[in-house]
């Protein structure tokens, strides 16, 4: 298979908003040793990728400058030393940067196959919140079939594939989201409960739905102001699991009473500084459980929107307006 030794690409030259992304032209990468490089179908929106474009959150060294971090598509090459790929190969990945591209490197471990009867949009939408729930609510969150788990954001990527993996894992899930739509979203999806959080008090809310018991695990990308809720709605030996700080990370107020007493659990994990042997330890965990329930239709992709990439800003504004259910797309051709 000939591999162009050029390829476009988004880029932008300065921090700003959606509108400073554009196409441009450069190398194709080279798979490093250990990695294989795809020709990318699709390649998936997420919130790191609005705060790398706003400057906020650089690459790691030796990652790629260019955005995304999850893309399905064909292996077109080999690194060194890979084995159990094959040129040819449909594959889904989780990226270390680069998927906003027609080629990109990824570490061969950290590579699924598409389930089967999915396409590439569909394949694209896994990689990044599958590898995140499954790292932090089942490995840092030690959730346990008939556990409960409080998920804030049910609908955003992250927030969808939580509910599904929980319930098709034998957990209670219940969920926050900012609409009577949204929470009827997760509902949808499977949640045992949803709260409005523009309209409820969700502690007060999860409190009344458990029957004052709370719940054994909290799943959070909120932050600060959620925090002292977090550790009130928690049974004994409950873990609270920070996965994002959309609202801010510091929270000057914080009673810590309740981890005492109730030998409470607080963590919290990002994905990215992960070394290529932890992901690659999370992809066997994903293929051995959860692909088959996504081919089984127990776990379903939930795509709000699939945008050529020439309209790669308009993607970011929808991402940034919180409108969306589930994960954002772009076709990249």
């Amino acid at each position: 298979m000939t591999v162009p030794t050029q390829m476009r690409h988004v880029t932008f030259d300065t921090p700003g908003g959606p509108e400073v992304m554009h196409l441009t032209t450069g190398p194709v990468p080279q798979p490093q040793p250990g990695e294989v490089l795809v020709k990318v179908a699709a390649a998936g929106i997420n919130r790191p990728d609005i705060q790398q474009r706003k400057g906020a959150y650089p690459p790691p060294p030796g990652a790629s400058p260019i955005l995304g971090l999850e893309a399905a598509g064909e292996i077109v090459a080999l690194g060194e030393g890979v084995t159990g790929w094959h040129i040819g190969d449909r594959v889904t990945g989780l990226c270390n940067g680069g998927a906003y591209a027609e080629y990109v490197a990824i570490p061969a471990g950290q590579c699924l196959p598409w389930p089967a009867g999915f396409d590439a949009i569909q394949a694209a939408s896994l990689p990044e919140t599958c590898f995140t729930v499954w790292a932090n609510l089942f490995d840092l969150g030690r959730l346990a079939p008939g556990e409960s788990v409080l998920i804030h954001g049910g609908t955003s990527g992250i927030g969808v594939t939580a509910i599904q993996l929980a319930t098709a894992f034998g957990a209670k899930a219940y969920a926050t989201a900012g609409s009577a739509a949204k929470c009827a979203a997760c509902l949808d999806l499977g949640a045992a409960g949803a709260i409005n959080y523009r309209e409820a008090d969700f502690l007060a809310d999860i409190k009344a739905m458990t029957g004052g018991a709370g719940v054994d695990v909290v799943l959070d990308m909120v932050g600060a102001p959620y925090t002292n809720r977090n550790l009130q709605a928690l049974k004994r030996g409950g873990r609270l699991v920070q996965i994002a700080f959309m609202q801010g990370s510091v929270a000057p107020d914080i009673d810590l009473l309740p981890i005492m007493v109730k030998r409470l659990t607080v963590t919290g994990s990002t994905m990215r500084p992960r070394t290529a042997v932890e992901k690659a330890a999370i992809a066997k965990s994903l293929h051995d459980f959860v692909w088959s329930w996504l081919e089984a239709g127990t776990v379903l992709p939930v795509i709000s929107e699939t945008l050529p990439w020439t309209d790669v800003a308009r993607a970011h504004q929808l991402m940034e307006n919180s409108a969306h259910v589930g994960k954002i797309i772009l076709k990249v051709s």
